[in-house]
């Protein structure tokens, strides 16, 4: 499916007229290309984005977002507009930093005299959460990791660089208090250009204020310089979750050293009937030099189902001096000047065909970050190593919504002799549901805080292909089926739908896929899989 189909499709839920091309202001000839503009709808990022960051080099914007515990690690996107993205690499596509082993969170791009650089945070081997650092001379890279930048007792994260008026480079980033019931200081200190080391004494810009819609903490502090003053845009409060209460602020200095003030109106950005907990993004510009937020958010509707989404605002700048969005909230619907006469049509994840014919999976598959890649593509097929681990192998995809449709053909001969595949809602290694093809049984089965559980069984088809198929309602109702044919379909669950509300982590969204537990030496063959959202 285009976005641009899915805006319209969205737009009409919400009782807007749309057809299925961009919306796009038709210039009479009189008009410049910058004067056309693009309506579009909130999120840009469908998905679990959270944490994004973008820079725009030219004509060309690039992104990243947090990982969590999925690899490959640190998603590169691209746009040519800020509304249709395509991920086009990984900053780490094949191995963890050799320092790090869990929490990649909270990447931010930046580009500076032909290089780009990602600041990430990550819990360092033995010890606590930290900046990390790596630069490449393409955006797609391949990244060189400089390893930590910055490790505090408490934890550092939220690294973003900036030059003060001066030239001088700094790295502002976010002590990790909250994580021991202590305020949260957003520090910055002077680096040196090569990004490998931090000079001279750090120095406090400002920190949480308890009581204030604050509370416990303020973090992901981007930057930006407008008129005379520095802006630092932050999240407040609590960012994941089901009791998240996140918000944005802005805090403006005339250096980076301060003093800063704190804007008396602030939240500038808070819920709405359509998007919960705001916050953690970055600002860019457009070539017109019109501002932008790309942040993270739930909607109220799916929630935490498909974690928190990336969406766009424009930022107004008041009379005051200081920054607005339109309602003080996320938008539904927007328009942004259109780089041409049209959006870009790219091709996205929202509705998933996946026919394994070509010689690599699509960027958009994810794995868990302990596992290594295991899986080759052989004559159409998706061949998927095993794993006695607890769900055993995944790959996985991003969940866009709370109502979708997954399915999947699986060759029956290639699963046997101990081995459970088939098709799973992942959580984590430790939470997860699934319908899978186990020593010719169809076994419905979930994991839950680790402890595994079979639901229901049936026989199964005893050569050739067996169809599995998910449905899922409002995020957690899930409904479990298998077919022999593709066309009469048997349920497992018997109308009952399975409650899977236990699955998302508090950081992360649901992924649907394709999982194989069983001996090391084992595989399971996947001919196609699909996902209708």
């Amino acid at each position: 499916m285009k976005i641009e189909t899915l805006l319209c499709y969205m737009a009409g839920l919400l009782a807007f007229s749309c057809s299925t091309n961009p919306t796009t202001n038709p210039p009479d000839a009189t008009d410049s290309v910058t004067s056309q503009e693009i309506t579009y709808t909130n999120p840009v990022m469908p998905g679990d984005y959270a944490d994004p960051s973008v820079v725009r080099v030219g004509k060309d914007y690039w992104a990243t977002a947090t990982s969590s515990e999925w690899a490959p690690l640190y998603p590169i996107l691209h746009s040519t507009n800020l509304v249709d993205w395509e991920t086009v690499g990984h900053v780490f596509p094949d191995r963890l930093p050799e320092w790090a082993d869990a929490h990649f969170w909270a990447p931010e791009i930046a580009y500076d005299n032909g290089k780009y650089y990602i600041y990430y945070t990550a819990n360092k081997k033995g010890g606590n959460l930290c900046v990390g650092v790596a630069s490449a001379t393409s955006p797609t890279g391949p990244y060189t990791d400089h390893g930590p930048l910055v490790c505090q007792e408490a934890g550092s994260i939220d690294g973003f660089q900036v030059r003060d008026k001066d030239g001088e480079l700094y790295l502002v980033w976010k002590e990790d208090g909250n994580s021991r019931s202590l305020p949260t200081p957003i520090w910055g200190q002077r680096m040196n250009e090569e990004r490998t080391q931090l000079l001279g004494e750090k120095f406090e810009m400002f920190r949480n204020e308890p009581g204030t819609w604050e509370g416990g903490l303020v973090e992901g502090p981007a930057i930006v310089r407008h008129g005379d003053y520095f802006y630092t845009f932050y999240a407040g409060d609590k960012c994941c979750g089901r009791e998240c209460t996140y918000g944005v602020g802005v805090a403006r200095a005339k250096s980076i050293k301060g003093p800063w003030e704190k804007y008396g109106q602030n939240p500038i950005m808070k819920q709405n009937e359509e998007w919960k907990c705001p916050g953690h993004g970055t600002v860019v510009s457009d070539e017109s030099g019109r501002d932008y937020f790309l942040y993270h958010a739930y909607s109220t509707d799916a929630f935490v189902y498909p974690g928190r989404q990336g969406l766009l605002d424009e930022i107004i700048w008041g009379e005051d001096g200081w920054p607005h969005f339109e309602n003080d909230a996320p938008s539904v619907t927007a328009q942004l000047p259109a780089p041409g006469a049209a959006a870009a049509a790219t091709e996205t994840d929202l509705d998933i065909k996946e026919e394994f014919e070509g010689g690599e999976l699509s960027e958009t598959w994810q794995w868990p970050v302990a596992q290594q890649q295991a899986y080759k593509l052989n004559d159409g097929l998706l061949v998927l190593n095993a794993s006695p681990e607890k769900i055993g192998t995944v790959l996985g995809k991003r969940t866009i919504d709370g109502d979708y449709t997954a399915t999947t053909a699986l060759r029956t001969g290639n699963a046997h002799g101990g081995t459970m595949a088939g098709l799973t809602a992942i959580g984590d290694n430790d939470n997860a549901v699934g319908i899978a093809l186990s020593d010719e049984q169809i076994v419905l089965w979930a994991m839950k805080g680790g402890s595994f559980s079979t639901i229901a069984r049936a026989a199964a088809p005893q050569e050739g292909m067996v169809q599995f198929q998910l449905t899922t309602e409002n995020g957690d109702q899930m409904q479990f089926a298998w077919s022999p044919d593709g066309t009469t379909w048997h349920t497992l669950n018997e109308g009952k739908a399975v409650d899977a509300s236990y699955l998302p982590p508090w950081d992360r969204g649901v992924r649907v896929g394709l999982t194989a537990k069983g001996p090391a030496n084992a595989t399971a063959a996947f001919d196609w899989f699909r996902v209708d959202n």
